[in-house]
């Protein structure tokens, strides 16, 4: 739908027209954040990305297959696999849809293919994204696990508005990439819920000595009066 609105022209380019100048002036009010902005816009480049989520792919390779799981190779798989459709389907919309720089209604001499969709965006946000649902499900503590997902989720959304506050791009790139790292991101999802069914229940042994506990009581094989050992 975005890409249909922007390659014609329809209304929602007025929209982004307005808040892209909303953006251009909050910046302008406040150049002491560009700094912090070029920053946060860093993190779309792939040589950030790209590492950060193998050091989380290796992570849950290892401590999938040290666990004994049958399918510890998929999680890590897909996302490698949604990073690598993410400059494939840039690439082509960008070609395609040929949208000026922010604030241009012509692309410029240099033969940029355009800014729709954005690159930074979608390549930081499944970056950051498949990074935290390969890592998160060997988060023990559940108060941490939310604390980690919330921080990626912000993360992810402020590199986008970075890119727009720098003028890197127009808000409707940043939305289309976010809905593409969104799509992606869910097929992610959908292989470390296959893998965790796989691995089935966590099985759960006793310690030594001080058999299983049930309603608080540790049940024992001991010798009763009146019936076998």
């Amino acid at each position: 739908m975005l890409t249909r609105q922007v390659s014609r022209n329809g209304p929602l380019v007025d929209r982004d027209w307005s808040v892209l100048g909303w953006f251009q002036r909050a910046s302008a009010a406040h150049p002491a954040l560009l700094g912090t902005a070029q920053a946060l816009s860093d993190l779309g480049n792939v040589q950030v990305a790209v590492p950060l989520l193998l050091a989380a792919a290796l992570f849950a390779a290892l401590r999938g297959r040290a666990g004994g799981r049958p399918l510890w190779w998929l999680p890590p798989l897909a996302a490698a696999a949604a990073m690598a459709v993410v400059p494939l389907v840039v690439g082509g919309v960008k070609s395609a849809v040929a949208r000026p720089a922010p604030g241009k209604v012509h692309l410029g001499p240099n033969g940029y293919a355009g800014f729709f969709p954005s690159g930074h965006t979608a390549t930081s946000a499944v970056a950051i994204g498949a990074a935290a649902l390969l890592v998160l499900p060997f988060v023990r503590h559940t108060a941490l696990r939310r604390s980690l997902g919330a921080a990626a989720v912000l993360l992810a959304a402020a590199v986008g508005a970075a890119l727009v506050w720098h003028g890197y791009h127009w808000p409707l790139d940043v939305l289309a990439s976010w809905c593409l790292a969104g799509a992606l991101l869910s097929a992610v999802a959908a292989a470390g819920v296959l893998e965790r069914r796989a691995a089935g229940p966590r099985s759960r042994t006793p310690a030594a000595g001080a058999g299983s506990a049930v309603g608080g009581e540790a049940e024992v094989d001991t010798a009763v009066e009146g019936r076998p050992a």
